[in-house]
């Protein structure tokens, strides 16, 4: 009797499964909707960002940037803290319009009657936004520098972490010009009365001399006044 014999299907192709939602990569262009689509399948990626539809991915946060980055947090949080109705954030996301959503490693904003409202993320321009700047600095001094101005942050602080240096601009007559230190090196807030900044200090990673500076600009007159001003929003 023949022994038949059974000849096994041959293997299928193999096919390269494409993930069902595409990754972030610097250089996409896209609308906003789709940016954060992509944003949150990638539960991984700490940062990226959305300027004039093309996306930026940043790198990994090396120490020197996420110690720069916690010392600006802490003095605006100190101040936030003692100036009821202020707001600080750390890394948020910031909606500006259908083409532009950027993430400040810190920002300060007016809570009551102020230009931007927190929902799900924080939409429209903060009072103040806060970069520091490694690698990068071309991006932090130009390309965002001119997306704050257009759309009226009112106060952009740059530190730059590797040329040591800092720069101050403020929005006057829809244009940023920049702030000059004092003579101690001590910058003012023109938005926020008492946000006072020792450059020289935080330059030389003293923040004990850094939140002093800023205790005495608590406690000034001009600071006093802009809490009862905003105590009479509320």
């Amino acid at each position: 009797m023949a022994t038949q014999t059974s000849l096994s299907s041959p293997p299928a192709p193999l096919v390269q499964r494409l993930p069902a939602v595409p990754p972030l990569e610097t250089g996409d262009v896209l609308d906003r909707d789709e940016f954060e689509r992509r944003y949150e399948a990638m539960p991984d990626l700490k940062k990226a960002e959305l300027i004039e539809r093309v996306v930026f991915v940043g790198p990994p946060v090396g120490g020197l940037h996420a110690r720069s980055d916690a010392h600006l947090a802490g003095w605006l949080a100190v101040y936030a803290a003692g100036t009821p109705g202020t707001e600080s954030f750390a890394n948020a996301t910031v909606r500006l319009d259908q083409h532009n959503e950027v993430q400040p490693d810190a920002l300060l904003r007016i809570a009551i009657g102020g230009q931007s409202r927190v929902e799900q993320y924080i939409e429209g321009p903060p009072e103040l936004v806060v970069e520091v700047a490694t690698s990068s600095v071309s991006r932090d001094l130009h390309s965002k520098l001119d997306l704050y101005r257009r759309f009226g942050v009112r106060e952009y602080v740059v530190w730059r972490t590797m040329d040591q240096d800092l720069d101050w601009f403020v929005l006057d007559r829809g244009e940023f010009v920049r702030l000059s230190a004092d003579e101690r090196g001590l910058f003012r807030s023109q938005v926020f009365p008492g946000l006072w900044l020792d450059k020289t200090a935080l330059l030389a990673g003293n923040m004990a001399a850094v939140l002093a500076m800023l205790g005495t600009g608590l406690a000034s007159p001009e600071h006093g006044e802009l809490v009862r001003q905003l105590a009479a929003r509320g």
